[in-house]
């Protein structure tokens, strides 16, 4: 990316300034050059890359079946969302039916993953910006979705829960009961959360009117999931695509009307919200029957592409897929990762901010360097 200003060998006024690729309030490798005018940032270069590992080359080398674990390793703090995405994209190219049970069981867990990620994201969001309490309330209610991954699939990071066509196993015995509990624990702590924060006067000072955005040049530059929807755009593709057991969910899609930090703020705590309904229905819906379709053992799905997106923590994760009909893996996989096209508004909210602000700004945008760089 070309500089935003013009500067030469000679330039006394614009100070050129690293952040990044080691420092904290960058949420992994990125690399932030700041352009300053004292203390004001007049332009940015934004550097990426530092974690690239081609898991879309690699997955024109794998098994349909390999690449689960593949997509494991994109957003590491939202892991169940990419295993959905994946492998509705392969039941989509096989036009397999999944069971009504798993869908089930895939939105309980999609929406746990959300619960989890948001906890990740509010509480490196507010020690950014100095609220180091909030970190450790959040990291507390995060273990307990670990733990109740782990008593499903047995692991607490990268999880493997899905295949395509339906679940790896059933739900453990008493789990469903657990899950109910967790979001009774959850909804007491999301209280605490907000009487820290929502009306706490450094906190708004920190947060509103910092990193605006309008509506119109949000859809512009494809912003998706709560950077969206914090300018006031009511999208939401478990809404207006439904997959999993959406359709069958009854929920609310929160949107902002100011477009700024703080109301990115107030969109992810209000989709924690949403989240525990959905589960809760989930949960008492669940219906009983098989989890697994009718896959072959070795999977060949049919010459052709397709398309398939879904509503990740982060915002609209998209999988393109090609097959030639012969090969037991993809010819190609395309993968568009929220947090790689939330990024590319950073230059544009940061500009005219001070240094300060934009540890506040990076944090309400929830990148995960992961998917950004692939």
């Amino acid at each position: 990316m070309e500089p935003e200003v013009p500067r030469s060998s000679f330039d006394t006024e614009t100070l050129v300034l690293n952040m990044g690729p080691q420092h904290p309030s960058t949420h992994g490798v990125l690399r932030v050059v700041l352009y300053l005018d004292g203390e004001t940032v007049v332009g940015s270069d934004i550097v990426v890359g530092y974690l690239h590992r081609g898991i879309e080359k690699l997955s024109e080398h794998r098994t349909w079946t390999q690449i689960v674990t593949l997509t494991d390793r994109m957003d590491y703090v939202g892991v169940a969302a990419h295993n959905l995405g994946y492998c509705e994209t392969v039941e989509k190219l096989l036009s397999v039916e999944v069971p009504r049970r798993a869908r089930y069981i895939r939105t309980i867990l999609v929406e746990l993953q959300r619960l989890a990620s948001h906890c990740i994201w509010l509480g490196s969001h507010a020690m950014d910006i100095g609220a180091q309490t909030v970190f450790l309330y959040t990291m507390r209610e995060r273990e307990l979705v670990l733990d109740l991954f782990e008593e499903y699939c047995g692991a607490r990071m990268t999880y493997n829960s899905m295949r395509i066509g339906g679940q790896p196993q059933d739900i453990p015995a008493g789990w469903d009961r657990k899950v109910l509990e967790f979001c009774k624990v959850i909804t007491e702590k999301l209280v605490e959360y907000e009487e820290l924060l929502t009306h706490n006067r450094i906190w708004l000072g920190r947060t509103r009117n910092i990193g605006v955005i309008p509506a119109a040049d949000a859809i512009a530059m494809g912003l998706s999931g709560p950077m969206l929807r914090g300018s006031g755009v009511a999208r939401d593709i478990r809404k207006d695509e439904p997959y999993a057991a959406y359709a069958e969910m009854d929920f609310d899609v929160p949107i902002g009307t100011s477009g700024d930090t703080y109301d990115r703020y107030l969109c992810r705590l209000e989709e924690m919200r949403q989240a525990i309904r959905i589960i809760r229905q989930a949960v008492d819906g669940l219906p009983e029957g098989p989890i697994m379709g009718k896959v072959a053992r070795l999977i060949k799905p049919p010459a052709g592409e397709t398309h398939h997106a879904v509503e990740a923590p982060k915002g609209e994760l998209s999988f393109f897929a090609v097959s030639d009909g012969k090969s037991p893996g993809p010819y190609r996989l395309r993968v568009r990762t929220p947090s790689f096209c939330n990024l590319q508004s950073l230059p544009r909210l940061i500009k005219g901010h001070l240094i300060a602000d934009v540890a506040a700004i990076i944090g309400s945008l929830d990148i995960v360097l992961g998917e950004v760089d692939r």
